[in-house]
């Protein structure tokens, strides 16, 4: 199981970065526990987690009109994971680029 998706680089998330610079967010398996989140994160970035917060997203509803009607359906759920590094150690998610 890849436990790690994807790093969550939004205005929101960013701004949370920005008020607490030890903080980053990630969309995370589903299926991911809190401890499976932290050792993903510690091994691939090589820093020191303090803390994981977790939250579980419904997807959204999502309806489009076409000459057949209007089709509805959703996106899919996720799963999103902050977690909290300890002073001093960054993660730079652009140096994988």
């Amino acid at each position: 199981m890849n436990v790690l998706i994807k790093p969550l680089i939004t205005e929101k998330m960013t701004a949370v970065t920005e008020k607490y610079p030890n903080r980053y967010g990630f969309v995370v398996d589903q299926r991911a526990s809190k401890t499976q989140i932290k050792a993903a994160v510690e091994q691939m970035y090589s820093v020191t987690v303090e803390d994981v917060n977790t939250m579980n997203f419904l997807g959204k509803r999502k309806m489009r009109y076409t000459k057949t009607g209007f089709q509805t359906g959703r996106k899919n759920n996720f799963k999103k994971a902050i977690v909290t590094v300890t002073d001093g150690q960054v993660i730079d998610f652009y140096s994988n680029i």
